[in-house]
């Protein structure tokens, strides 16, 4: 086609789908999301960087609360109305989430009404809509009712016009991702193509991978050798008392795709825990005894002295389990320590160029202000998933 086929990403968090959909060749509108570390993260690689939005003039270039923007500036986004090929994203996931606790009073999940207000008054002609397993499943209130939100949802999506809406509950590691992370997918249109859509997304991710020299399924390992400790250390760049490690030499396809054919180099938020003595030989005895990529908790805990709740040790010779947002849930394949985020952002396929902001971890009161950078990586869509989406939609436009 001639003109750039155009998006806006709802709930952008640090811009994963965005970077899915750059790398894909779509231009975007504008992207809201409320928590400014996120944002800035977002700013910084797709704003700043890469120039990739067309940002409108009467919508700052700054975090914004959905609410907040329906609510002033509604008569700019109904002049957006029709003009808008595709809108991704989905509202925050954690009331929905099987990984922790699930709450059907979260006021987060009220977020899915301002997402369907954004929808019915920009009315683009595709919708992407993203989230967890959980979303699938009934709440007591939903199951009296003998309907789940995701049921909701796509019923409230066919009331606004969208006759043709269907969800799909995909593994991201049959697409390339070094990670089995099951996602509930929407896709929505007007055009009866959601089924066309989702069996190109199908049909074409062997040749798509093939094309970028990365195979159909990637381990742990292999996404992450050329970041293990042993390559060496220096002081990390941003933070006095912590060491990044040194990048060695890329020895998979996946490896060679993220980083874009650098060689040895010190990543950004390659930065690695100080652990205790103590905390160390803890992981050493899970990384000799313990089952991989299984969570060790309850008492199976005591024969490794484990403190923490509960822990997964990876498997090297697998897709890692879902990653999520804090940091010691994982204890690395071959080293005793956790994860750092630029590890994570690799399980995730974020590429090597892209950057994370604001402080790595949080806690205390400032957990509800912050979003750190293992929970920005934790609660990204794949890039790679999504370019491979961004591809499946573009190609039924032409």
């Amino acid at each position: 086609m001639a003109e750039e086929l155009n998006y806006i990403d709802l709930f952008a968090g640090c811009g994963g789908l965005s970077t899915g959909l750059h790398m894909a060749g779509w231009r975007g509108l504008f992207a809201v999301e409320r928590n400014p570390d996120a944002f800035l993260t977002l700013k910084t690689n797709l704003i700043d960087a890469r120039n990739h939005f067309d940002w409108p003039s009467w919508l700052e270039k700054k975090n914004w609360d959905i609410k907040e923007i329906l609510l002033r500036k509604k008569q700019d986004l109904s002049k957006l109305r029709k003009t808008v090929d595709l809108i991704v994203g989905g509202p925050p996931c954690q009331g929905f989430s099987t990984a922790g606790r699930r709450r059907e009073g979260d006021e987060r999940n009220n977020l899915i009404h301002s997402y369907l207000d954004f929808i019915e008054l920009v009315q683009p002609r595709v919708i992407m809509f993203e989230n967890v397993r959980g979303f699938t499943m009934k709440f007591t209130a939903n199951s009296e009712a003998g309907a789940n939100y995701s049921q909701l949802v796509i019923q409230k999506l066919k009331d606004l016009g969208y006759k043709d809406a269907q969800g799909k509950l995909i593994d991201t590691s049959e697409y390339g991702i070094p990670q089995r992370r099951h996602r509930f997918i929407v896709i929505a249109t007007r055009e009866d193509l959601a089924d066309n859509i989702f069996l190109e997304l199908e049909d074409t991710k062997l040749r798509f991978l093939a094309s970028k020299g990365i195979p159909r399924t990637n381990s742990a390992r292999s996404a992450l050798s050329d970041l293990e400790q042993h390559h060496g250390k220096v002081a990390c760049p941003d933070t006095a008392g912590f060491h990044s490690g040194i990048v060695g030499r890329s020895s998979t396809g996946l490896q060679k795709y993220l980083r874009k054919g650098l060689s040895q180099f010190v990543s950004d938020s390659h930065r690695f825990v100080n652990h205790t003595s103590e905390v160390k030989a803890v992981f050493r005895k899970l990384l000799k005894s313990a089952p991989r990529n299984r969570c060790i908790a309850g008492t199976e805990r005591e024969k490794f002295g484990l403190k923490k709740r509960s822990v997964t040790v990876l498997a090297p010779g697998e897709p890692s389990p879902t990653i999520t947002t804090i940091p010691d849930d994982f204890v690395h394949y071959k080293e005793p320590r956790v994860m750092t985020v630029r590890e994570c952002a690799r399980l995730q396929t974020f590429p090597d160029w892209f950057v994370f902001k604001g402080p790595y971890t949080t806690g205390g009161k400032q957990r509800v202000q912050q979003t750190p950078r293992y929970t920005q990586v934790g609660n990204a869509v794949p890039p790679l998933f999504a370019q491979q989406v961004g591809l499946a939609v573009k190609k039924l436009f032409s």
